[in-house]
């Protein structure tokens, strides 16, 4: 069904995401297709924020009257320090990826962790009530969904990273809403047999280091479910030796969507079209 043109006029609504780097963003696609699809007078551009440029750039919007902004690496955590207020979510995780532009009044989000378990649930239909988990790695990601997992009913969180001293700290964060338990990487044996899901929140398998692995995939089972929050490439290593091994295998293309239709969402107060959303992500990723 082909759209009339949308044209950019004295009414246009403008939002962006601000990023260093940012040229290789797609969410300026993704978001442009949400409004057009929603027939909503909006326009979101991509704009590069170098950190010390941060504070200005945040004041500018301000001043510009923008609706809102995604803030991707490296500024999710610095950007709390111009925020009017901050959600629960966002405060707890200490990031912020979605800003709402409320006349004047800036609101910080974190739409990461509940854009993925959303992603979770609706492709794979898991119920984590009660469920063991293993989340490999406790960097930025690790906090979202680590979080989101609580807050789901997860019934216990394994956080394994590399450095354990990180995965500590986190589980401390975390065992604030459900029993949370650090280990380190090389104490995964006997962990792995006890959970259902494992999620890899780590950049191994991340292209160009396509041949990484998070662990070693000798030690899953059929009956896992595993999941890697990479959407580049769309199935890792990670997932592809799962599911030789018979294991289900859920990719990270749907977080990225789904944190994007959480901002659209509350940016706007409608729902998102998540399938437009996610079918130009698609088209744009085989390109």
């Amino acid at each position: 069904m082909e759209k009339k043109n949308r044209t950019i006029d004295s009414h246009t609504i403008l939002y962006g995401v601000f990023g260093d780097p940012i040229r290789h963003s797609r969410s300026p696609i993704m978001l442009n297709r949400a409004f057009e699809e929603a027939e909503m007078n909006s326009a979101y551009a991509a704009f590069h924020v170098k950190p010390e440029e941060l504070g200005e750039a945040i004041r500018g919007l301000r001043a510009l009257g923008f609706r809102g902004v995604n803030v991707t690496i490296p500024h999710k955590v610095d950007v709390m320090n111009y925020m009017d207020e901050i959600d629960e979510g966002a405060r707890i995780v200490g990031a912020v990826n979605t800003v709402v532009n409320e006349n004047g009044r800036l609101i910080g989000y974190n739409t990461d962790g509940i854009g993925y378990v959303r992603s979770l649930k609706e492709e794979t239909g898991i119920d984590l009530r009660g469920q063991k988990v293993l989340v490999l790695g406790a960097g930025g990601a690790a906090r979202g969904v680590a979080y989101a997992l609580a807050k789901e009913g997860a019934g216990t969180i394994y956080i394994a990273n590399r450095t354990k001293e990180r995965a500590v700290e986190l589980a401390a964060t975390i065992s604030a809403f459900t029993t949370t338990i650090a280990v380190g990487m090389d104490e995964l044996e006997g962990v792995v047999d006890e959970v259902a899901f494992v999620l890899n929140t780590t950049s191994a398998g991340m292209h160009p280091h396509v041949e990484d692995v998070p662990m070693p995939v000798a030690l899953l089972r059929p009956q896992h479910l595993v999941s890697d929050l990479i959407y580049n490439p769309r199935i890792t290593r990670f997932l592809r030796e799962a599911e030789a091994i018979g294991a289900r295998i859920h990719g990270g293309l749907g977080m990225f969507i789904y944190q994007g239709a959480y901002a659209f969402e509350y940016w706007t107060g409608k729902p998102a079209p998540v399938e437009a959303m996610r079918q130009v992500v698609e088209q744009s990723l085989a390109e």
